[in-house]
């Protein structure tokens, strides 16, 4: 079984997926525009005909996957996203490092990125599309938090 996060934009999911394969390190394997749909889908207004009705990025054995939706097929799109982060967790301190600092640019750091009680690097944001994610570092056996 594998378990996908499916992410909704309003016109800005390639570029979001774009971003997010560069800064993964990830490949777009489908990215479906509502302009190439077939001739009996529902969905024909030409100010759709750029967005996607399908994206696939993959990441390692990973995924993620997005459509771009409008306020009348999905109520809440433009509200902010609540109850739930995309999350990614390494050993590597320094790429969870990298990988916030890259997703935080033209975002909000939520909670910086640092030490926890644990985890040896964790923190929160909310990237330039709107989407929260929590990066964190997953501590070696050995590891002990800094002493206050």
């Amino acid at each position: 079984m594998k378990i996908v996060t499916s992410l909704s934009f309003q016109g800005q999911c390639r570029a979001a997926f774009e971003f997010y394969a560069k800064v993964l390190g990830g490949k777009i394997t489908a990215a479906f525009p509502y302009g190439e749909a077939p001739p009996d889908m529902p969905i024909t207004d030409a100010k759709y005909k750029d967005w996607l009705m399908h994206c696939w990025l993959e990441v390692g054995d990973q995924a993620l996957m997005g459509a771009d939706m409008d306020a009348g097929w999905a109520p809440n799109i433009d509200k902010p996203k609540n109850g739930f982060d995309v999350t990614l967790h390494t050993t590597d301190k320094a790429e969870a490092k990298r990988w916030f600092d890259q997703l935080a640019e033209g975002g909000k750091a939520v909670m910086p990125f640092g030490e926890t009680f644990w985890s040896p690097g964790f923190g929160s944001l909310i990237d330039k599309f709107g989407i929260p994610w929590m990066i964190n570092s997953i501590p070696p056996a050995d590891w002990k938090p800094a002493q206050g």
